[in-house]
C-alpha cells in the first residue's frame, strides 16, 4: 500500500501566517492532511498515532512562529485539534462499515482479529490525547502555556471521536447479537420442522424397510 506523506512545511507555513479569522480554513487543512496520512497506511493504532503526531508537530511549530497581531495561538491549536478530531471521525466510520459488513456475512466478533478491532476503537481517544500531549511536550516552553488549556479542555470534555468510537462499538455489538439471535431462531425453526415431520420420516423409513423385505421375499 502506498504511503503518501503529509507536507509538514505546508502546514507549518499555513499556521505561521494564519490570521485570527482563518480557524475554519486551518481545521479543514488539518483534516485533509490527517486523512491523507491515514489513507496511505493500515489503520493500526501505531500508524494512527504516527500520523497524528506528525500533523500536531507541524501545526504546533507553525503556531509558535506566528507573530501576527491579534492572533490567539491557543485558538490556532484548537483549530488543529478540531481538524484531527474530524479526520478520526472518518476513521471510526471506516471501521464501522468494515465491521458491519463482516458481521452481516456471519463473522463472529469473538474472533481474535475482530475482537482486537473493537478494542482498538475504544483506544482511539487515548491515542489522540497521547499524540497531542507528545506534541505539546516537544513544543518547548514558549508554546507549553498555549497547549495546556487545549489539553485540559479535551481531557475534561473528551473528543468527538471518543464518543463516536464508543457508540460505534456498541452498535456493532448489538448488530452481532441480533445476527446471533437470527441464526439461533433459524436453527430452532429448522429443528421444529424436523420434529414435526419426525413421524412422517419414521413412516418413510419403515416403508423403505418394508419394500426391501418384500423385494427379498420375491427373490426367494
Amino acid at each position: 500500500m502506498a504511503k503518501p506523506m503529509i507536507d509538514p512545511d505546508a502546514l507549518i507555513s499555513m499556521f505561521e501566517n494564519a490570521t485570527a479569522q482563518q480557524g475554519a480554513q486551518l481545521k479543514k487543512a488539518v483534516t485533509d492532511a490527517t486523512l491523507a496520512a491515514l489513507q496511505g497506511r493500515e489503520l493500526t493504532l501505531k500508524n494512527i498515532r504516527g500520523a497524528l503526531e506528525a500533523v500536531a508537530d507541524a501545526a504546533s511549530t507553525g503556531a509558535a512562529k506566528n507573530a501576527l497581531p491579534e492572533v490567539d495561538v491557543g485558538k490556532l491549536l484548537d483549530s488543529a485539534v478540531a481538524g484531527m478530531d474530524a479526520a478520526l471521525l472518518k476513521a471510526v466510520d471506516a471501521n464501522r462499515v468494515a465491521l458491519g459488513q463482516l458481521v452481516a456475512q456471519g463473522a463472529d466478533l469473538r474472533e481474535k482479529h475482530l475482537k482486537k478491532a473493537l478494542t482498538d476503537l475504544d483506544k482511539f481517544e487515548d491515542t489522540f490525547f497521547a499524540s497531542l500531549k507528545k506534541a505539546a511536550e516537544g513544543a518547548g516552553a514558549p508554546l507549553a502555556g498555549a497547549w495546556a488549556p487545549v489539553l485540559e479542555k479535551m481531557q475534561a470534555g473528551g473528543s468527538q471521536v471518543g464518543a463516536k468510537a464508543e457508540t460505534t462499538a456498541e452498535q456493532i455489538a448489538e448488530q452481532m447479537q441480533s445476527a446471533m439471535r437470527s441464526t439461533r431462531a433459524a436453527s430452532i425453526r429448522a429443528a421444529q420442522a424436523m420434529a414435526e415431520s419426525y413421524t412422517a420420516m419414521v413412516s418413510g423409513v419403515l416403508l423403505g424397510m418394508s419394500d426391501a423385505l418384500q423385494s427379498t421375499s420375491k427373490k426367494k
